[in-house]
């Protein structure tokens, strides 16, 4: 690979151009992760060195043109040497029709569009290793064939699947012809959701998220032809490691959701297999495979199959939720957190529910004949504790469709291991 490039990160952006690169400017290059490079150039110079080196276009994958104009995809095309695409929805429970348009199609038209660059020398898809499903042992890294699942007995369409979707929407609108707007609207939001968990379930994948990046990977080696084509398959992605800030990461993410729960005291329990490997990979590492699979796989045209690295650390380094909780706890006791009133927040055992099972009698001891009772002597007084038992009956239920979604994950074997 030569040493000046052009790259372009494929993605999803509904801004203007001229708010495309200030968003760019205010989530990215103004975050702390770019300070080496703002001490390395000082403010002036550094901020230069961005505008030669980045520059921020308002598109979208969903879009056949990827949401540009005819003479901007154009000059694109002139110019890119590397694509990566790292757009996706990442929502386990997230509409069908929608992860469909993004995780599947998007790969499809920046497929197209990579055919369309004469000087191309990589297209790296950014999946997960969770495509791989919920599986023990050595998990080979390995492309997915077209119409392979991981329920035997079934095949895999991505056409057909497309199809389904869109006869659905046609039947719900007609179900819902008579319905205000904002009822349509709901209406289609759930029962696209329920589609999308229902279909990835019937195939062998756990939601539709990883569902629908599977798709997106057979998508792209069909479609790839003689290109030179990567595809990185990360586990959970963490903080950075060592460069170039340790410990930085944007925002609250993956894990962060519960050691922040912890800290604040308000994660009481856990429902989780203390021993089960919760396979977690530093933001930097990843980075850092990214790119050495670009170079060990530039200008490689017509490879025999897709070459497949898993981003993953459970084979060499297994980190179990044990691991992650005494971390934790230790850290906590150490550090105490200080609440808003200058008192010490006291850090508490947890407790933790090793099976599911269990999780649903404490469930139903704890919440579910506290909530019948209250539903009981709401009938008797007529209606006087109604908006009381639906606001709590409604979290109730929020709770058990969350453990129904994600309980997988955190009961199952670790699907991350990798060869």
């Amino acid at each position: 690979m030569p040493t000046s490039c052009t790259f372009w990160s494929g993605g999803r952006t509904h801004h203007l151009h001229s708010n495309a690169s200030k968003k760019s400017s205010a989530q990215v290059i103004d975050s702390e992760l770019f300070g080496l490079l703002r001490e390395k150039h000082g403010a002036d110079r550094f901020q230069q060195f961005i505008q030669d080196k980045v520059v921020a276009l308002s598109g979208d994958i969903i879009h056949e043109n990827l949401g540009l104009e005819a003479p901007m995809l154009k000059d694109l095309a002139e110019e890119i040497d590397v694509i990566v695409n790292i757009a996706a929805t990442t929502n386990f429970y997230g509409r069908y029709d929608v992860s469909l348009d993004v995780n599947v199609m998007g790969v499809k038209h920046l497929c197209h569009f990579a055919k369309q660059c004469p000087r191309l020398k990589m297209l790296m898809q950014v999946s997960t290793a969770y495509v791989c499903g919920d599986r023990e042992g050595l998990i080979l890294e390995k492309p997915i064939e077209p119409g392979e699942s991981l329920r035997e007995g079934t095949y895999l369409d991505v056409d057909a699947e497309l199809r389904l979707v869109r006869e659905a929407k046609k039947e719900l609108m007609m179900m819902n012809s008579s319905s205000d707007g904002d009822a349509r609207k709901t209406a289609e939001r759930k029962a696209m959701k329920e589609l999308g968990l229902q279909r990835a379930r019937h195939f062998g994948w756990s939601n539709t998220y990883v569902f629908t990046k599977a798709m997106g990977e057979m998508l792209l080696g069909q479609l790839r032809g003689d290109m030179p084509v990567v595809v990185m398959r990360p586990s959970i992605i963490t903080s950075v490691r060592a460069d170039p800030l340790p410990g930085w990461m944007q925002g609250t993410r993956t894990i962060d959701t519960l050691i922040i729960g912890y800290a604040k005291q308000n994660l009481s329990c856990f429902l989780g297999d203390l021993s089960v490997v919760v396979d977690v990979v530093p933001g930097d590492m990843v980075a850092n495979a990214m790119m050495a699979a670009m170079v060990e796989h530039s200008e490689e045209k017509g490879a025999a199959a897709v070459p497949v690295y898993h981003a993953t650390s459970s084979l060499r380094n297994p980190a179990t939720y044990s691991v992650l909780y005494e971390a934790g706890r230790r850290h906590f006791y150490e550090n105490p957190r200080v609440g808003k009133n200058g008192e010490i927040v006291p850090t508490r055992e947890m407790c933790f529910f090793t099976t599911i099972a269990r999780f649903h009698l404490y469930m139903l001891l704890t919440f579910k004949l506290p909530l019948e009772i209250l539903h009981l002597v709401n009938l008797l007084l007529c209606g006087l504790f109604s908006r009381l038992y639906n606001d709590l009956n409604r979290k109730y239920k929020f709770v058990m469709h969350l453990v129904d979604v994600y309980g997988v994950g955190i009961f199952g074997p670790s699907p991350c291991k990798s060869k």
